[in-house]
């Protein structure tokens, strides 16, 4: 491992199971490591400078978009407590970047020292105390939700809930190397920064560029994968309520993709299909568009930021009632990680299916959610959160053993 104050990147881009050609780079594992030149994006910024900042610098950049971001793109207040406090977003020029692909190594590098060191993890045993909602109170929630659908505010919602566990430390890069062994997905992300770190298995696509073709793929509508499981992803096809989660979401993608397309080129290239991942089955739907000339490739992304998988619909609504209704700021989480490659494609994720890490307060925080819609039975929706976190939460418990 790097010296603990250099940033650190990695990111996986392993074969998705859904039928698309791959992001503007081609390759397994992207390894960014120390900075020589950053931009971050604090309130009250304003983020031509940031579009100015990418034109400029005509090389490999690697960052963050926070979900808190909505906060300057959309007059959404932040009402609840960050306990993370990363960057609404972060972006960077590597010192090394190193690109692994099949059986080759690429290594580009601004400087010629990495220096090395160890983390500091105590030795002593840890006893975890987790902490989350009762269910009684997340049935509570959702029912109040359930109303505002009822009453026309919104089509959907997606509700998080926050598992945290404090008092623990952990080898945030070890945890991370657990959690993809435990869980392989094709959007895999560390990221470490003065003591902030993610560590995320994400299954799900945000957003990519290459050349002049722009995709997205939101994810929604899951269920657990069994041994059976053809049969479990047939019935994951005929749910009527999976399906109508990620045709309403598939239809807000094609409106925020049309902000930046050429007339007439929004396209739904697969509309609800079915795949298998570790240990959920998931629904996938695939959106792509030709980007205007006049759309600077940063517009693309904000036009459709936060993505439209994680708030609901309409939109600006949906994000109102998660402030309200969530007891956390979601920050990094529900947020993005990726790359702009000199030429200004990119590929970013969807941060889900992550633990976020504060090695100053020893706390750890990975959120679980599902779409809320009128047909939903909250307890089905209180099992969806503890499937998404079981994972996570073995993974960290075996860790501090």
């Amino acid at each position: 491992m790097v010296r603990s104050d250099e940033v650190v990147v990695e990111l996986a881009s392993f074969p998705v199971p859904v039928q698309i050609e791959t992001g503007p780079w081609e390759f397994d594992r992207l390894i960014a490591i120390g900075v020589k030149d950053e931009f971050a994006v604090k309130e009250n910024a304003d983020l031509s400078d940031l579009k100015h900042w990418l034109n400029d610098r005509n090389d490999f950049v690697v960052g963050h978009l926070s979900y808190t971001l909505r906060t300057l793109l959309e007059d959404v207040p932040s009402n609840n407590h960050d306990l993370f406090k990363f960057p609404l977003a972060f972006f960077f020029v590597p010192k090394h970047l190193i690109l692994v692909a099949d059986s080759s190594i690429n290594a580009y590098s601004h400087s010629p020292v990495m220096v090395r060191s160890k983390p500091k993890i105590s030795d002593e045993a840890s006893s975890l105390a987790f902490q989350g909602p009762s269910i009684s109170s997340y049935l509570n929630t959702v029912s109040k939700l359930k109303r505002h659908i009822q009453q026309g505010d919104i089509y959907e919602v997606n509700f998080c809930v926050q598992h945290l566990v404090s008092e623990i430390e952990i080898d945030p890069y070890r945890l991370f190397r657990e959690l993809i062994g435990n869980s392989s997905a094709p959007f895999s992300s560390y990221f470490s920064r003065q003591g902030r770190y993610l560590m995320g298995t994400s299954p799900e696509r945000f957003m990519m560029k290459k050349g002049k073709r722009i995709v997205s793929q939101p994810m929604k509508g899951t269920n657990r994968r069994t041994t059976d499981n053809a049969d479990q992803m047939q019935r994951l096809r005929n749910d009527a309520k999976e399906v109508s989660e990620n045709v309403m979401i598939t239809d807000l993608v094609r409106n925020d993709l049309s902000k930046s397309a050429t007339k007439g080129s929004v396209r739904v290239d697969e509309l609800c299909g079915v795949y298998p991942f570790t240990h959920v089955n998931a629904m996938i739907s695939t959106v792509s568009a030709e980007l205007r000339e006049d759309v600077h490739p940063l517009d693309a992304i904000l036009n459709a930021f936060p993505m439209g998988s994680m708030t609901g619909a309409p939109k600006i609504r949906a994000m109102e009632l998660i402030d309200e209704f969530e007891d956390f700021e979601r920050g990094l989480f529900s947020g993005a990680v990726g790359y702009f490659t000199p030429e200004l494609d990119f590929d970013f994720n969807v941060v889900i299916r992550s633990v976020l890490y504060n090695a100053d307060e020893k706390m750890a925080s990975f959120p679980t959610g599902s779409a809320i819609t009128i047909n939903s039975d909250p307890e089905k929706e209180w099992e969806e959160c503890v499937l998404k976190a079981e994972a996570m939460r073995n993974v960290i418990q075996n860790h501090a053993k």
